[in-house]
């Protein structure tokens, strides 16, 4: 297993996100997969605040949502830079 660091700025540190790789070092999860998952559950989130879940702080879920759409963003960005040579 490797680790992709992500820088973090809105808490000044850098985000590590394991990533599986097979013996030859091919990525078995592509990071479209990753960001994809990390919005669905924040939409998820939301749809049960939506529900009347009880026990859900409905502040605290759009914050946790909107911080895993600008983390699943900076994947997606890295990757655009990675793809274009441009790191």
């Amino acid at each position: 297993m490797r680790a992709a660091r992500l820088p973090s700025r809105s808490v000044n540190r850098e985000v590590t996100l394991p990533l599986i790789v097979d013996d030859r070092g091919a990525l078995q999860v592509s990071a479209a997969d990753v960001s994809k998952l990390l919005r669905t559950v924040g939409a998820r989130w939301l749809h049960l605040v939506e529900a009347g879940e009880q026990g859900l702080d409905e502040d605290t879920v759009a914050a946790l949502t909107i911080e895993l759409a600008k983390l699943a963003d900076r994947i997606d960005v890295a990757c655009i830079a990675h793809s274009s040579g441009t790191q």
